[in-house]
């Protein structure tokens, strides 16, 4: 939220300057200069903590330049000049602290995710327990839509689980009995009982939030892109006033050239072509959370984009039918999705969603029987209608082999029998989104010289989705630490970006440069670790981003420039005697609003 201390400085500086000049009219002239000299010495006092809080932490910037004109504009009697400065000073203030202001809630959605209790067997009975009481050994329930609380294994029958968020893979994964079980991962089958392996606290998920975490702390923060002008400008303005008072004698001529030196042009242009940057961003569905965020994205070389659900739909889709008789491709999908309309399976909804895609119109199933995680049956149309893994529906039929089709790598597919006959099968992968190549090449349009893709799918889908989108690196089979390292790698040769959706990109997200995570399909946790956040389902909006940020960051440079050189021409007036020290102060607001209006650009 926005500083209160900032606001209240603006409204005193305003207020002051106001009722300043309605003093005389009022009959209190003698009060006018208290008025003014008053509203701007406590900003000024303010202002000097400030600069004593930055020179103990060893930063040191322009308010040093600010400080100095009001001070000598008080001492000197000069207090309209003052307050004019004070008033600059406080609005530039304000509109930076309105820029950088963020919309970040220290890692709540991630920590929600974590289940507080589980239900672990004690004494013969099933009991809810704090998962921090868990230790190895305690055999657990995890039921279905539950998140599995600690790291384990299944102990006995099968469970199917969804890992997006751990490992990136969009494909649900089966683990039977003695096969090991991630915190973080999601039952999407019946309910099934594991052990305990690990406690919470060292268990998969908990790291990858002491992960984001760890990372989120070791990033530095951004420096003002004014502070990088303070030391020059600051010489220049001390030696040309000094130099004034050394050849003229005249202390108002040395404090005209400080007041001229005012450098709001640097305080006030720099927020607002951030701020309008921010808005135009915003619009074309950009979250970015805050100023040295659009400043970093100006500068990004690197991308580093996460595969499922980023590159990819970051769901099992229908990608092709194949008959094994005569029936048409149409037909099968009709009859099996029909059937799976009586199912909860993550796959069933696929093809539910596919059949719905292609305009068939489906029919009730009657006398369903399913078998968990294995498959379907039932009566579709009054049709006899098996739908499941293979292996399951060539039991179902009676036969020692069934034919079975090779699929490309990563993909998944599913058996269909009709009327006792094998009908054909249905081939589901994730596929890669139809907008990819397209947003892809307009980040190189942007200035992204290398794109990267860090994923903890197979090697084989890996290669398949990044040689056809003609990346320039491929990393596969990672977990959340390897696309860290990865994220760390590539930031050593420039601005890195990283992309992705899920928990376990979430580390990554919060390490890099600037993270930007998909935020309308995305997980909680990934936009909050994120520096900015896809509000629109459209890659190409990255490019949009990296190209906003640009413009934006080359406009505040512009207005820094003219800004600067401007105010150079007034402390040359100040020094000859051609300006006075209200005249100067005045030239800088109207300095002030040139810089702003060109700032304003930004936004168109």
């Amino acid at each position: 939220m926005l500083n209160p201390l900032k606001i209240f400085l603006v409204a005193v500086a305003a207020t002051g300057l106001a009722l300043g000049f309605l003093l005389p009219p009022l009959g209190f002239p003698a009060w006018q200069g208290w008025v003014w000299g008053g509203a701007a010495g406590i900003v000024l006092l303010f202002l000097a903590w400030d600069i004593l809080s930055s020179l103990l932490r060893g930063s040191f910037g322009l308010d040093l330049v600010a400080a100095l004109s009001m001070s000598l504009a008080i001492w000197f009697g000069e207090t309209l000049a003052a307050c004019v400065v004070a008033l600059m000073y406080a609005g530039g203030e304000f509109l930076e602290n309105f820029a950088e202001t963020r919309a970040r809630s220290e890692m709540k959605a991630l920590l929600g995710r974590v289940p507080k209790v589980a239900l672990s067997y004690r004494g013969g009975h099933l009991v809810e327990t704090p998962i921090s009481d868990l230790k190895p050994g305690d055999r657990l329930l995890v039921r279905q839509g539950e998140t599995v609380p600690v790291d384990g294994h299944v102990s006995h029958g099968s469970a199917l689980l969804d890992q997006a968020v751990l490992t990136g893979e969009s494909v649900p994964v089966r683990r039977n009995a003695g096969d090991p079980v991630l915190s973080g991962s999601t039952s999407l089958d019946m309910a099934f009982d594991m052990v305990a392996d690990k406690p919470a606290a060292e268990s998969t998920y908990s790291g990858i939030v002491r992960l984001v975490q760890a990372a989120q702390d070791a990033k530095a923060p951004m420096v003002r892109l004014a502070d990088r002008f303070a030391l020059a400008f600051m010489a220049v303005t001390l030696g040309l006033a000094g130099i004034t008072w050394a050849v003229t004698q005249d202390h108002l001529r040395m404090l005209a050239v400080i007041i001229a030196a005012t450098p709001c042009p640097l305080i006030l242009a720099v927020p607002v072509a951030v701020i309008s940057g921010i808005s135009k961003a915003a619009r074309r569905g950009v979250l970015l959370k805050g100023g040295p965020v659009l400043e970093t994205l100006a500068r990004a070389q690197t991308l580093v984009i996460d595969k499922t659900g980023t590159l990819t739909q970051g769901a099992a889709q229908v990608m092709e039918i194949l008959p094994a008789g005569k029936a048409k491709p149409e037909t099968i999908l009709r009859l099996a999705a029909s059937l799976d309309q009586a199912s909860g399976h993550v796959i069933a909804a696929s093809l539910v969603a596919a059949a719905h895609e292609r305009g068939l119109e489906l029919a009730s199933p009657t006398e369903v029987h399913e078998t968990g995680g294995e498959g379907v049956a039932g009566r579709v149309d009054g049709h006899e209608v098996i739908v499941g893994r293979h292996d399951f529906v060539r039991r179902m039929l009676h036969r020692k082999t069934m034919a079975r089709p090779a699929v490309p790598p990563g993909s998944v597919i599913v058996a269909v029998a009709v009327d006792g006959k094998p009908a054909g099968h249905l081939v589901l992968a994730d596929a890669v989104r139809p907008d990819a190549a397209a947003a892809l090449q307009s980040l190189r349009q942007a200035g992204v010289s290398r794109i990267v893709l860090a994923s903890g799918d197979h090697r084989a889908v890996v290669e398949k989705v990044g040689g056809a989108l003609g990346l320039d690196a491929l990393h596969a089979e990672l977990d959340p630490s390897g696309k860290v390292a990865i994220v760390v790698a590539e930031r050593k040769s420039g601005v890195t970006l990283m992309a992705g959706d899920g928990v376990n990109d979430a580390p990554a997200l919060a390490v890099a440069d600037v993270g930007i995570s998909m935020g309308a399909h995305g997980s909680p946790a990934a936009a909050e670790a994120a520096d900015a956040v896809l509000l629109a389902d459209d890659l190409k909006r990255i490019g949009e981003a990296v190209g906003i940020a640009r413009r934006s960051r080359a406009i505040a440079l512009q207005s820094v420039y003219v800004g600067l050189g401007l105010s150079l021409a007034a402390m040359l007036g100040g020094a000859f005697g051609y300006v006075s020290v209200v005249e100067g102060a005045l030239a800088q607001e109207l300095i002030d609003v040139a810089v702003i209006l060109n700032a304003l650009r930004a936004l168109r």
